[in-house]
């Protein structure tokens, strides 16, 4: 049993109820959730939009492979209404976001999936709530704990 680390994002509709339906479906279609964090209300990140995102990480027990956890997320994700991903930098406003941010203590980059997420470290509403939920836990190859990291976007 692997443990993955998602990231969650809502920026449209009734953003808690998006989060609150998307956990539920990584209940039904990938694992047991062992852990959630808070939901934090964040500006939007790498473009403009008058609409506040509502995000929240979660660690995830899973027997599905990173590949399958892609391909169930994706699913997921279009089950709760999205679209369209966001593509060479170019983000939109969603009904849902779901990001795998680790799985296990596994490096990957093919062309559809590199873990650790390559953004997530850059991005305080990816580690506030990562945070909370793994403080402890260390990043390789800098040897940091989540928490540092954080503490460092915060600076």
């Amino acid at each position: 049993m692997a443990k993955a680390y998602l990231g969650l994002g809502t920026n449209i509709g009734d953003k808690k109820q998006n989060l609150c339906h998307a956990i539920d479906q990584i209940k039904a279609k990938i694992g047991n959730v062992c852990s959630l964090s808070s939901f934090y209300e964040t500006a939007p990140w790498g473009f403009e939009s008058e609409n506040q995102f509502v995000n929240a990480a979660l660690c995830v027990e899973t027997t599905l492979t990173p590949e399958e956890l892609l391909s169930t997320t994706q699913q997921i994700e279009r089950e709760l209404g999205r679209t369209h991903k966001s593509v060479n930098g170019i983000y939109h406003d969603r009904i849902i976001d779901i990001d795998i941010l680790l799985y296990d203590d596994l490096t990957l980059c093919t062309p559809a999936l590199t873990i650790p997420h390559p953004h997530m470290t850059e991005r305080l509403f990816v580690m506030a709530p990562m945070a909370e939920i793994a403080p402890e836990l260390r990043l390789s190859p800098n040897g940091l704990t989540l928490k540092e990291l954080k503490n460092r976007l915060e600076e």
